[in-house]
This record gives structure tokens, C-alpha cells and sequence, in this order.
């Protein structure tokens, strides 16, 4: 179901649900793509995912205001650092105090990595005494990764930012928002070694940098390749892929058994 939908006496019925939120951004996508890009995506994956699973799920609305400041210079609305840890705190403990206790954060704009990932560290520390609390946190390209590495055409580094899989979806879902004559190729490419950016491949060092320090054209990826028809298969494989994901998340119990 959709949480916006609950009325406040349907809250304790809810509590052996999986709320699931959303996470979006609002910043630069190349010359091609619109602003709201990553949050267009993850909504429509929330989407089906609701479908799916409308009876083990509450879906929060996407929220759309992510962590971007590396975007800065080309344009982007941002929440710093620190102050996003503490929205994506403050969304927990609010779904904690109305029963929730399997919350997945299901990002879909990798900026929110760091600040998720620590969000969810002093999360731990406030609430360890409540072992059937389980928070996970989880990027929908990285559960598909295998779908998405089969329906990709593009060579590594084809895919990252504003690029073959984004600008597929967008293709397949807002066309009247996708202008392709400006969809032009940025960023690292395969032939960059160590430094080859690409949303499924690892990279083996940890760097901060701005986007504009990497890429003229704020697109890291290669767009060229992108088509409608892949876009569906893409949506598809996320969707499928999560709800695989809430299939297991939904059964661990390996913290409640830790205590014996």
C-alpha cells in the first residue's frame, strides 16, 4: 500500500509491513535529461515494486531532495552533509515510533551513499537494544546489477550519469522530457584504467571530486546507446530485483537470534 494513503487508525495494523522509502535528488543530468531524473526513476520502480508486493509493502512517497553538492557548478537543489544524515534520521525514528521495524531505504542517486550509510551507523547505536529493528539501505542498479550488465550494449564506463540506462527509462517513460539531439558522451571512459567510472563496476580507491572535474558535460556515460525498449527491460529488472531483495529482507531473524 501507499503510506500516503493510511489514515492514522491504520498505523498499528501496519507494523509487520516493509516500509520502503524512496530516494531521490533534484540536480543536473547532461544537456539531455531533466533535473528530476533520479527521482522520475525511483518512483516509477517504487511503482511496480508497490504493485507487486501492495500486501507485505508501505511505500513512502519519493524523497526527492537528495545530497548533490557535487553537482554545484552545473546545477543541482542539495541537502549538505550532515544535515541530510539527520532527514534520513528523523525519517526512521518516525517510522519507528508508528511501528515499522524492517525499513528499506531504496536510493536511487548515488550521492546519498555516504550520508545513508552513516544515517543508518548512529541509527544502530541509538536504537541496538531493539533487535527486531532492521534498516538496510540498497541502490536499485546495485540489486540488478547481473539484469543490467545483460541488457546493456554500452562498453564499460557507458554507464553512470545521464547515460545509456537513465536515459533509456526516461525514454521508455517521459520521451516528451528526453531531448536526444543534445545527448552527448562524458566522463572517464573504459580506456581510463583505474579511473573507468561506470554504476557497475567497483572502483578500487575512494576519491571526492566535483562532477565538473570529470566531465564538460555533466554526463558520465554514453547515452548514445539508449533506446525506449531497453528503458522497459531496465525499469523491469530494478522492480523484479527488488522485491527479491524485500523477499529476504522480509524473513531475516538472525539479529533476534543473536541474543541466545
Amino acid at each position: 500500500m501507499r503510506f500516503e494513503n493510511a489514515r492514522w487508525p491504520d498505523l498499528a495494523s501496519l507494523s509487520d509491513h516493509i516500509f520502503v522509502v524512496p530516494l531521490g535528488s533534484m540536480e543536473q543530468h547532461g544537456k539531455h535529461l531533466p533535473l528530476f531524473t533520479d527521482s522520475l526513476i525511483i518512483g516509477r520502480i517504487a511503482e511496480r515494486v508497490e504493485a507487486l508486493a501492495a500486501d507485505r509493502v508501505v511505500m513512502l512517497p519519493v524523497q526527492w531532495l537528495g545530497h548533490s553538492p557535487h553537482h554545484r557548478r552545473f546545477g543541482c537543489v542539495s541537502l549538505d552533509l550532515f544535515p541530510y544524515i539527520e532527514m534520513i534520521r528523523g525519517l526512521c525514528r518516525s517510522l519507528i515510533a508508528i511501528g515499522a521495524r524492517r525499513i528499506l531505504l531504496l536510493n536511487g542517486h548515488g550521492g546519498n551513499d555516504i550520508p545513508c550509510k552513516a544515517a543508518l551507523r548512529e541509527l544502530k547505536s541509538e536504537f541496538e537494544e531493539m533487535r527486531d529493528l532492521y534498516i538496510a539501505y540498497a541502490t536499485y542498479w546495485n540489486l540488478a546489477a547481473a539484469e543490467f550488465t545483460e541488457i546493456r550494449e554500452s562498453p564499460a564506463g557507458g554507464m553512470g550519469h545521464a547515460c545509456e540506462m537513465e536515459t533509456s527509462i526516461l525514454l521508455a517513460r517521459h520521451p516528451e522530457l528526453v531531448d536526444t539531439s543534445k545527448a552527448v558522451r562524458g566522463g572517464p571512459s573504459e580506456e581510463r584504467g583505474f579511473r573507468t567510472i561506470d554504476m557497475l563496476k567497483g572502483e578500487p580507491f575512494f576519491m571526492i571530486n566535483e562532477f565538473d572535474e570529470f566531465s564538460e558535460t555533466g554526463v558520465i556515460g554514453m547515452p548514445d546507446f539508449a533506446s525506449a525498449g531497453k528503458g522497459e527491460q531496465f525499469l523491469e529488472a530494478a522492480a523484479q530485483a527488488v522485491v527479491r531483495f524485500l523477499g529476504e529482507f522480509g524473513s531475516w531473524d538472525f539479529q533476534t537470534r543473536a541474543r541466545a
